[in-house]
């Protein structure tokens, strides 16, 4: 604790309907071992039909005077037996913990020292594992640091929660009539409020995976997806974020933007006309790119600006000009190779309000994947977007990138197209620490105000760089699991990086170490992220 700080009073509310015995005895031992104090336990029966059970906590309500009980005359369910303890939590700090499930004997001494760290924190949450019956570890949840676009996507705070019990009484409690995502809707409630939220790293609380629970069985609870639909919508509703939200096949939520109609759109595209063969066919990928581009989006207030190198063949241009027709701007560039230059310039020809930057050698294979890139960018917060790519042969090229162990990665590259990644990352929208120039949506203003991309670096590295600086600006990076396209470079190809190039990101930024979005992840061979472009083809390790 710092000097002048008391010690916060943790009120763990349980609300209880008929557990087995055992487990029930374990999750409230589990309290008791705290190794902080300063806590008690509000156990709330929701008229459980077997007696032994009110016989229980009876009997460790007279054993510690920390802990009390309320018995509820009739079931009101989840909500009703949740809000009946938080009326009589005296705490500074609620934290949530279910009757069949069990905290760490350290859980609360860790929020007790995050608290003192950070006096304006208002709602903290640590990392998870599952036990099974047999008491084995079955899996353990890293979570990533605070992530509200994931929050939106899944309750993947959920365990342990902690929440400044103020806060909680602001917003009004448990909401009745969404049992099941009642935890969830008052997450996103009290976070739209927090002053800080703070993500402890570390092990606190072990989720019992038995038979009928959701731990085991996601669909254990099915009326709970929809009230967690329900939940998101709320929060879009309130912040006045456009858009409607969908349970999707994984059973996490969907969110599909609105793009007004009056924002304008420029797609800066660098080439030099190159050509190759894939899936058996040659193509100028330029051509194809564009073609797709336009064909599967119904934004219609767009331009697509081409900033095209002197070898580029004149019939590529004409080409573009029958596709495209007046909504096309040719930018000439005759200077020494200079990705991030070639950006700069096809920034300052365009007009739109929304910038889309796109490698040549792509083709779009989502509908509406304009507007669901784009979309996001409504949001103040959200400075950048990217899209999830793919190689010609399916396999997943970019998810989002990883600033870890010294280098930058795509930390699920050569995924199965189908895999949700660990715990929904493939296909969940979320706060990641950087995305991919080959497909990235940013605002006008943010570009502007970030300096563009650093000339310095010509080839490799530019778009870690413009990532840290939109970041360093206070703007959050998503990437947008439902915005795919594939994008046709090499799987296998191992891009140099220039030493020079190596020296300046880690001058200006230092060296990586812990990826705050994805702190686990596989890890790939050990090969930097840099992109090392000839023409516009990006070479990404």
């Amino acid at each position: 604790m710092t000097a002048n700080a008391p010690a916060p009073l943790f009120s763990v509310v349980t609300p209880v309907y008929d557990p087995p015995i055992e487990v029930l005895t374990a999750t409230i031992e589990s309290v008791r071992a705290q190794t902080f104090p300063d806590w008690e336990l509000v156990l709330v029966d929701d008229c459980s039909p077997n007696d032994e059970v009110r016989e229980v906590l009876r009997r460790f309500a007279a054993l510690d005077h920390r802990i009390s009980v309320i018995e509820r005359a009739e079931n009101g369910h989840i909500v009703a037996a949740s809000n009946d303890g938080l009326a009589k939590a005296r705490g500074t700090f609620i934290a949530l913990l279910d009757h069949d499930d069990l905290l760490t004997p350290h859980a609360l001494e860790r929020n007790a020292r995050a608290i003192a760290r950070h006096e304006d924190v208002d709602y903290l949450y640590s990392d998870e594992d599952n036990i099974g019956a047999n008491g084995k570890v079955t899996s353990t949840f890293r979570k990533p640091d605070w992530s509200p676009e994931r929050l939106r996507g899944q309750n993947y705070c959920c365990h342990l929660s902690v929440l400044r019990a103020d806060l909680v009484r602001e917003v009004g409690g448990f909401r009745e009539g969404l049992e099941g995502s009642q935890d969830h809707d008052l997450i996103l409630r009290v976070t739209e409020r927090a002053r800080r939220v703070v993500h402890i790293p570390d092990v606190l609380y072990h989720w019992r995976a038995v038979p009928g629970s959701v731990a085991l069985d996601r669909n254990a609870k099915p009326y709970a997806f929809e009230a967690g639909r329900r939940a998101v919508q709320d929060q879009l509703d309130r912040l006045g974020i456009g858009g409607t939200v969908s349970i999707n096949q994984h059973n996490w939520y969907t969110i599909q933007r609105q793009l007004p109609a009056e924002r304008r759109v420029s797609i800066i595209i660098p080439t030099r006309g190159s050509s190759s063969v894939v899936w058996g066919r040659r193509r100028v990928h330029v051509v194809e790119c564009v073609r797709s581009a336009l064909a599967h989006t119904r934004h219609e207030n767009l331009e697509i600006v081409v900033v095209y190198d002197g070898p580029t063949p004149p019939r590529v241009l004409q080409e573009l000009r029958e596709i495209v027709g007046d909504r096309l701007v040719l930018v000439p560039f005759r200077e020494k190779f200079n990705y991030s230059r070639k950006v700069n310039i096809g920034a300052l020809a365009s007009s739109g309000d929304r910038l889309v930057l796109l490698n040549d050698d792509i083709e779009v294979r989502s509908e509406d994947w304009l507007e669901t890139l784009v979309a996001p960018l409504e949001e103040p917060e959200v400075g950048l977007t990217g899209a999830k790519l793919f190689f010609s042969s399916t396999a997943v090229q970019h998810a989002g990138l990883a600033f870890s162990g010294g280098g930058y990665y795509h930390p699920f590259r050569l995924a199965a197209a189908d895999d949700p990644g660990p715990f929904g990352a493939l296909v969940l929208n979320r706060e990641v620490s950087g995305v991919t120039a080959a497909c990235l949506g940013v605002r006008r203003e943010t570009f502007l105000s970030a300096g563009g991309f650093t000339e310095h670096l010509p080839q490799n590295y530019n778009d870690v760089d413009f990532n840290l600086k939109v970041r360093h600006l206070g703007n959050r990076v998503l990437f947008v699991a439902e915005c795919q396209l594939f994008h046709f470079e090499s799987q296998t190809r191992n891009a140099p990086v220039a030493r020079e190039e190596a020296f300046f990101i880690h001058g200006r930024w230092g060296v990586p170490r812990r990826d705050p979005y994805t702190p686990v992840f596989p890890m790939p061979e050990r090969k930097p992220h840099g992109m090392r472009r000839r023409g516009t083809k990006s070479r990404i390790g």
